[in-house]
């Protein structure tokens, strides 16, 4: 296994740009699924690890894929599979968006219950509400989800979700965009990365009205077509790096960006007491000598977010003062918290907060990642504390960060990345 070795002490400063989304990749490279003419060609697509288990399930599948220099070309013509293995599966969560697709070419799937990062239940019971809904009959099997439509062919419909869902909104976005007749989501997640899927499938050829609002209307077509597609930037990764620098005291500067859509996280840096400069396409941070405690409530967008709530907690352990951070949407992503206190953070967890007690002065030891913004935390933390920090596990963070090390000594830091066997 990887780990990475942080010596703590220096600022993080200069100019970076930031990489494709992760969270965008995922559900863009599924609905390629849905045609089976012709070879998608998606610039900036982040090299991770689960972008390499996402495509290694397209193989699975019988798509044809091939990654250079952050451009992935799928093709589609030849998936004839409509098993998503467990093995596959199990490694990521977002596994979950062929269900849509497979059901809307195919008329069937059968996809194995899904893994990923270990905090919490995160149930799919909305993304198998929204399919039956279009019409699919579903049982749950030995550990898959089986699933078919009588005829063949999926039929429009409303569904309503009683909360917001990412996963589910794309999924049934995707499945919709090859149904029959028209198909409502209310209460859809607005999320830029459903955004981005709503224009990915509208440049397919699909109809779909409302994007970037939580109420959406698509039209069903017969077909759609392969396309060339930029993906976004990835607003975590961004957010993560701005942290870095606000955490030592340095400044940055994240090209590459739409700070519209990270406008909840700017607001709380500056509440924090940085200074934030935005452009068009960049956002610069100044970090200031003493971080300002502020309470943050991660929701759905566009509140602060959750995939940024681990990182925040890193942050205010740094803060003169007492903080609290609510998690509204993951009631137990908090695995971090032990961690972070080994380090010599102060933080207690009542419920679905942490109350983070600061300024702490954080020594290096050996921490444990348990998923990816777990990871990006310790990382974190691991800058500021005296002394060197070893962070285990890296896998995790692998899965959603690329390159994290090496961006990050570019702006300064001094990390490695090194092997350790476990006993």
């Amino acid at each position: 296994m990887d780990k990475l070795v942080i010596r703590g002490g220096h600022r993080i400063s200069g100019s970076i740009t930031a990489s494709g989304s992760k969270n965008t990749s995922l559900p863009i490279i599924a609905a390629t699924l849905l045609t089976g003419g012709g070879t998608f060609t998606l610039h900036h697509i982040p090299d991770l690890q689960d972008i390499m288990t996402f495509t290694q399930l397209l193989h699975h599948l019988g798509a044809e894929t091939a990654f250079s220099g952050n451009t992935l070309t799928v093709s589609s013509r030849n998936a004839e599979s409509l098993q998503a293995p467990y093995e596959l599966v199990k490694k990521m969560r977002a596994s979950i968006y062929v269900l849509g697709p497979l059901l809307a070419r195919f008329g069937h799937a059968r996809v194995s219950l899904p893994g990923g990062c270990a905090f919490g239940p995160r149930p799919i019971d909305l993304h198998l509400m929204a399919m039956k809904k279009l019409g699919a009959d579903i049982t749950i099997e030995t550990g898959f989800i089986e699933a078919s439509v009588r005829g063949g062919k999926l039929r429009g419909a409303h569904i309503e979700f009683p909360i917001s869902s990412v996963g589910a909104t794309g999924n049934t976005l995707m499945a919709a965009a090859l149904a029959e007749g028209t198909t409502t989501i209310s209460n859809a997640a607005a999320e830029p990365e459903i955004e981005t899927l709503c224009h990915f499938l509208i440049a397919m050829g699909a109809e779909i009205r409302g994007t970037g609002t939580t109420e959406l209307e698509i039209s069903g077509s017969d077909s759609l077509k392969p396309i060339e597609f930029h993906n976004v930037f990835d607003r975590i990764e961004a957010g993560t790096l701005l942290a870095a620098a606000a955490i030592t005291a340095g400044k940055i500067t994240v090209n590459g960006v739409i700070p519209d859509q990270m406008k909840a996280v700017l607001k709380k840096f500056v509440h924090a007491g940085c200074i934030v400069e935005t452009t068009e396409n960049s956002i610069t941070l100044t970090g200031p000598e003493k971080l300002v405690p502020t309470d943050v409530t991660a929701k759905p967008y566009p509140a602060f977010p959750t995939d940024m709530q681990a990182q925040w907690i890193a942050l205010m352990t740094q803060a003169e003062g007492t903080s609290h951070i609510t998690d509204k949407i993951y009631h137990e992503r908090f695995n971090h918290i032990p961690e972070l206190n080994r380090l010599g953070a102060h933080i207690e967890i009542r419920k679905n907060q942490a109350i983070v007690h600061g300024p702490q002065v954080l020594s290096g030891t050996k921490v444990m990642s348990t998923d990816l913004r777990a990871s990006a935390s310790l990382v974190l933390a691991g800058l500021v504390a005296k002394g060197t920090t070893e962070v285990l596990r890296v896998y995790h963070l692998d899965r959603g960060y690329e390159k994290i090390e090496k961006k990050l000594n570019s702006l300064g830091a001094d990390i490695s990345r090194e092997k350790y066997k476990e006993f």
